[in-house]
């Protein structure tokens, strides 16, 4: 066991064992004045139904979430198990992270990946520093579902695929 004492030292067995927690990927994405800015993030998480909330938490070294509040508006899309790709580009460092990804806006400037899971047109209701991150908590504004498509999961510092019961089934 690894105590709380040693954990500054030991990052890496910290980050390891949350990889542990399967999540789903989100990107959060605006219209900013020099196009859409975006990234990947997988520690979302429904807050509140009345009214209704959602939370992500960002890096406070971020360079991307000082450009993302800007806007008045942020889409937060609930990637699907085919949109890896798209998950991968929003989590890159720099260059092109909307590269043939298909996105569309809304007037306000919230973006929104195409054939994502489900959609969440937001605005910042809070923010709260939380040790090396922010926990952004959004008030969910307007939103689509599309509870057939497969969420993407991230698990294990990789991007992996549900099972349907039926295939998890005929495992036993």
């Amino acid at each position: 066991m690894i105590t709380v004492e040693s954990l500054p030292q030991r990052a890496d067995v910290l980050r390891q064992a949350f990889g542990c927690f399967p999540s789903g990927v989100t990107a959060v994405c605006a219209v900013g004045e020099e196009g859409p800015v975006g990234m990947a993030v997988s520690s979302f998480t429904s807050v509140s139904l009345a009214p209704p909330l959602l939370s992500v938490c960002v890096q406070s070294s971020s360079s991307t979430w000082p450009k993302l509040r800007e806007s008045p508006r942020l889409g937060v899309s609930v990637l699907a198990e085919h949109q890896a790709v798209s998950g991968r580009r929003l989590s890159m460092k720099t260059g092109d992270r909307f590269a043939g990804m298909a996105w569309s806006a809304s007037p306000e400037g919230a973006l929104f990946v195409s054939g994502a899971a489900a959609s969440f047109d937001c605005a910042i209701h809070a923010e709260v520093p939380a040790g090396d991150h922010t926990m952004v908590l959004l008030a969910v504004l307007g939103l689509q579902a599309m509870p057939d498509v497969a969420p993407l999961v991230f698990h294990g510092s990789r991007f992996r695929r549900l099972e349907t019961e039926e295939s998890v089934m005929e495992a036993s």
